[in-house]
């Protein structure tokens, strides 16, 4: 079972080079994931075909867009599906047409989790410290780091994904009439940013999150904690939260927050505590910590 489950699993930080405005402008709408992954599970070719907007009902760009999401999420590689994408989205998956919001948080989980391939995403969630900013602030904040990495990148590009991270994750003014443009992401649920008294200025919603199960945030810890060693069965809670890549930044989450739902899910998986050594608390676990974290998520999925 484990040599499955780390096929997912990378510990490389970073991916071959940075990746900046594959998604077309496009964020990720209502139930293209689903659709997408059912068409290439049927023909792994369907994103090539010269009808693939025929197969996939969506425009050329918006072809590409989700071909690119598709693989962003984890959910295909090389346009095969992922252990992980079988197990959320198969016919007998954890939740097949993405109706539990806790699927939502564990698919942006995955699309920060390393190797990432939406560099602008993993800058605002990872290496972003404000908590209340300005498109503008992030955008130069996101060209800075851009120049460290490769700086031929258009700034135009770094743009593009800034609009898309910001139509992605915060809510849209209502619109009298209803167009593809004007759809809200699903991802605007999670409730992760939003605006700050007027349109210009946003907020990270930082700390406990209502639709985020403890179940998702302890897979998170589990799998952050294999990255940091895989032989490892306890990691100061510090690293939880403060880590690259960690589930205190991608879910911007307090200690309370993440003790909380450690504590729950301990409830029914003794085999997790929160030791304090010397004056530190720590995560600690008995098990293997990807088979531990697919056995809590399957439970979640059982009984929800």
């Amino acid at each position: 079972m484990v040599e499955q489950i780390t096929q997912d699993v990378e510990t490389n930080d970073t991916p071959t080079g940075s990746i900046f405005a594959r998604h077309e402008t496009f964020h990720p709408r209502f139930g293209w994931l689903k659709k997408g992954f059912d068409r290439v599970s049927s023909d792994p070719e369907v994103f090539l075909r010269d009808d693939a907007t025929v197969r996939l009902g969506i425009g050329k760009n918006m072809v590409r867009s989700l071909r690119y999401w598709e693989s962003a999420f984890k959910l295909l590689k090389d346009d095969q599906p992922t252990d992980f994408g079988k197990r959320l989205l198969g016919n007998n998956g954890w939740d097949s047409y993405l109706e539990d919001p806790a699927s939502l948080w564990l698919l942006h989980w995955k699309l920060l989790e390393p190797p990432c391939f939406a560099t602008a995403w993993d800058f605002t969630f990872n290496y972003f410290r404000p908590v209340e900013f300005t498109f503008e602030e992030l955008f130069y904040q996101l060209c800075d780091h851009r120049d460290r990495l490769i700086p031929r990148i258009a700034d135009s590009s770094l743009k593009k994904d800034v609009s898309c991270i910001l139509r992605m994750y915060v809510e849209q003014p209502s619109k009298s009439s209803v167009s593809e443009e004007s759809l809200d992401c699903p991802f605007t649920q999670l409730g992760l940013i939003h605006t700050a008294g007027d349109t210009r200025h946003y907020i990270f919603r930082i700390g406990y999150k209502p639709t985020l199960p403890p179940e998702v945030i302890v897979y998170a810890c589990l799998h952050h904690t294999y990255r940091f060693s895989s032989t490892a069965r306890r990691i100061p809670l510090a690293k939880l939260l403060y880590d690259t890549g960690s589930p205190g930044l991608v879910f911007r989450l307090t200690e309370s927050a993440i003790c909380e739902a450690i504590e729950r899910v301990a409830r029914t998986f003794k085999q997790l505590s929160i030791p304090d050594a010397a004056g530190k608390l720590e995560f600690s676990f008995e098990d293997e910590p990807l088979e531990l974290a697919e056995a809590i998520l399957n439970k979640y999925y059982q009984t929800a």
